[in-house]
């Protein structure tokens, strides 16, 4: 092998390692530190920022902490959150359409009813935040979202997929471990690898979902609607799939893995 391969090997190596340690970030994080659990602005200069924003320069919160604010209702929409500290913040009926969200802190964060529409939401850290009734259509979502709320929530069109183009950087995709997504609405959306293990989709709406890949092992799909959705390849381990509307429709369903341990009633 010549040095340039050499070469080429050794940058993948440590691009894969960068980005391995970037999704175990929350071990080695203290979520109790100030950095983490503080505000370095107001809810009035936030709203001030808003106010001078304009089309061609949006409001810009890069790596601001704005954790624990009330920031409900407020309209962010385009505005630039990148690596913002959100934790525990109140973003209840915001208007958050565009906005970019990628690599922010959102634990614990309650976004119930929120208007996410074509936002971007790249390698978030969302754990055990509120998202019931908010609306994600459009949105670019490849976030941890373990142990969420999105009850009622609607992701139409929404892309949650493995992204495929960043293999050499490990696969980042959305993360939905016991995550509460019943009766959500899913239609259209891109769910190819996504981790759904033990999340609960009862009633949800996955009419012409992607569901190629992902991971549904223990999952709970009681009455939710399959027609148009494609399973192939995702895994059923003693996923529960009780009642389904449309499963006749559904791609690919039998080459679903783990059919044989399918819980059925």
């Amino acid at each position: 092998m010549g040095r340039a391969s050499i070469c080429m090997v050794a940058i993948a190596g440590l691009l894969f390692a960068a980005r391995a340690a970037a999704q175990d970030m929350m071990q080695h994080v203290d979520v109790t530190s100030p950095e983490m659990v503080s505000a370095e602005m107001t809810r009035a200069q936030v709203e001030a920022a808003i106010a001078a924003a304009t089309s061609a320069r949006p409001a810009d919160f890069t790596g601001k902490k704005l954790s624990g604010l009330d920031l409900s209702g407020l309209d962010l929409s385009g505005a630039v959150l990148r690596a913002a500290r959100l934790n525990g913040t109140k973003l209840t009926d915001a208007k958050l359409d565009r906005a970019i969200l990628d690599q922010a802190w959102l634990l614990q964060a309650d976004l119930s009813r929120a208007s996410l529409k074509g936002a971007s939401i790249f390698a978030a850290q969302m754990q055990r935040a509120k998202l019931d009734g908010a609306d994600l259509s459009g949105a670019r979502l490849a976030a941890d979202l373990t142990g969420a709320s999105l009850a009622g929530a609607t992701l139409i069109g929404a892309n949650l997929g493995a992204d495929m183009k960043n293999q050499s950087m490990g696969l980042m995709r959305a993360v939905l471990k016991s995550a509460n997504l019943e009766g959500a609405i899913l239609r259209d959306a891109d769910l190819a690898r996504v981790d759904l293990e033990f999340a609960s989709l009862k009633n949800a709406d996955l009419t012409n979902a992607s569901l190629r890949g992902a991971a549904l092992g223990g999952a709970n799909l009681t009455g939710a609607r399959v027609a148009g959705a494609d399973f192939f390849g995702a895994d059923l381990a003693s996923a529960r799939l009780v009642a389904p509307i449309g499963l006749d429709a559904a791609k690919n369903f039998d080459k679903a893995e783990n059919l044989q341990r399918l819980l059925r009633e």
